[in-house]
């Protein structure tokens, strides 16, 4: 049964008065986590993962519990069990996650709760957020800048043997277990179908990774002949997989469904890599961006190139930021495939609207947002002071109209924006994303942002009040 919170404990609450207090920093965070409609949201969640788990079964880890760890999990940027360890060898991270005595969830029973968390249930969280921040006055919206950056996958650099090695390897591991299921049913097999491939597939390409270093003609003929040879091993145990997924079909269990499902997912991605490599490697076809498969575990991962001069690429997702005045992220997007800037100007703005009830007094984006539309709409809205620099050629009045003195006071205050990226990516895991799957990254991204806003909240309040008591 679904809890809300533990009953607090008189015994904790007098060890706790000889150990010590939170931080000023924590301590601000522990009184806005205290919030009740923070902790709805979270619990309404919660709430759907079993038909009766609000009202009946074994109690349940308490919601304010998990919050409250998951939140320190991103201020930390620590994994779930170093946020377990941390929380159980300290009198005061267990007040700050309301535990008190009582024992801690594993693992795995965290990282189940957290995966219940939708990713639109963040967002309002963030949002909830940002109201409380404009109530304490750190922020009143009248300031937005906006910018993009991209929050990569976890994944390896994408070569079309590794990602043929990739499949090779989990469709043997799949392959593995589904012997096992059949030798449990008493299930008869031809013994090839589970033969091994992953070592004559790792050999391979090995071998092609060191013949890529040669630039001669012969170098070259090897290298593909290693390829049709790595295709040759691919495809054939694609083929022993296809014949256990029709084997497995026929036993009524579990986890002959798990395995059956994994299949599923697999084969796809598998014949998927087969052909854009044979494509690419012995076709010599340019293969679109939007018809490559860069990795068989983290499949939605985008192919994205911003023309920068030390990354020429990167895999992953742009995440689209709109900061106010105040450094709080008021809202943020993950945009999938590789949409144009000028794009996310409008959305912006009207999210700004809607978040403060008025559009801001000053708004500003980097020159790749400038479009007349996008000016023409700001206008039309009610922002006073636009910051659109324009990108090449310029006419004498555009030249004059962006020389005034608040164009350029605004630019030179958007260009905190790439401070605020550079802080997210140090601090709140947007370097690269450690959840898996395409949900997985958008929790990544909304509790990184969550946890900057507690942050930034925080220092501002514990700061006033170092100077409104600051001695003569």
């Amino acid at each position: 049964m679904l809890r809300i919170r533990y009953n607090t404990d008189p015994d904790f609450c007098a060890i706790l008065h000889f150990v010590g207090n939170l931080d000023e920093e924590l301590a601000a965070i522990d009184r806005l986590l205290s919030e009740p409609k923070l902790l709805k949201l979270i619990e309404a969640d919660l709430s759907q993962r079993y038909p009766n788990t609000t009202q009946t079964g074994r109690n349940s880890t308490p919601v304010e519990v998990i919050v409250r760890m998951l939140v320190l999990k991103h201020l930390r940027s620590i994994s779930y069990s170093k946020t377990i360890k941390a929380v159980n060898e300290s009198i005061v991270l267990r007040q700050f996650c309301r535990v008190y005595f009582n024992p801690l969830p594993n693992k795995s029973t965290l990282l189940r709760w957290a995966n219940l968390i939708q990713v639109e249930t963040l967002k309002q969280f963030n949002q909830q957020l940002t109201s409380y921040a404009t109530q304490l006055q750190i922020t009143q919206g009248k300031k937005m800048r906006t910018d993009g950056t991209v929050v990569e996958t976890n994944i390896h650099f994408p070569s079309d043997n590794s990602l043929l090695v990739d499949g090779v390897r989990v469709l043997t591991r799949l392959l593995q277990q589904a012997r096992k299921l059949l030798l449990q049913h008493n299930c008869s097999a031809n013994a090839q179908v589970f033969r091994n491939r992953n070592r004559t597939a790792r050999r391979i390409s090995r071998r092609i990774d060191s013949l890529s270093r040669t630039r001669t003609q012969r170098g070259s003929e090897q290298r593909k002949q290693a390829y049709e040879k790595l295709l040759f091993v691919s495809q054939a145990c694609l083929k022993q997989a296809q014949a256990a997924q029709r084997l497995i079909q026929n036993i009524k269990s579990l986890p002959a469904e798990k395995l059956s499902q994994a299949l599923c997912l697999f084969i796809p991605r598998v014949v998927q890599v087969i052909d854009q490599t044979h494509r690419r490697v012995l076709q010599f076809q340019k293969v679109p961006s939007s018809e490559k498969l860069v990795s068989i575990f983290e499949s939605h991962s985008d192919i994205i190139c911003r023309g920068k001069t030390n990354v020429l690429v990167e895999f992953g997702h742009k995440v689209w930021l709109d900061e106010v005045d105040g450094g709080i992220i008021s809202n943020y997007r993950v945009l999938y495939g590789n949409p144009h800037d000028t794009q996310q100007w409008c959305e912006s703005l009207e999210q700004h609207q809607q978040q403060f009830s008025h559009p801001p007094k000053q708004a500003s984006a980097d020159r790749g947002v400038f479009s007349q539309p996008n000016e023409t709409f700001a206008k039309e809205l009610g922002v006073q002071h636009i910051i659109l620099p324009k990108s090449g050629y310029k006419s004498g009045q555009r030249q004059q109209y962006e020389k005034q003195r608040y164009f350029r006071q605004g630019r030179y205050w958007h260009n905190g924006v790439e401070g605020r990226i550079s802080y997210l990516k140090r601090a709140f895991g947007f370097q690269r994303c450690l959840y898996w799957g395409k949900l997985g990254f958008e929790r990544w991204v909304g509790w990184g942002v969550i946890a900057h806003n507690l942050t930034i909240i925080s220092r501002t309040l514990v700061q006033r009040t170092q100077f409104r008591f600051k001695p003569n």
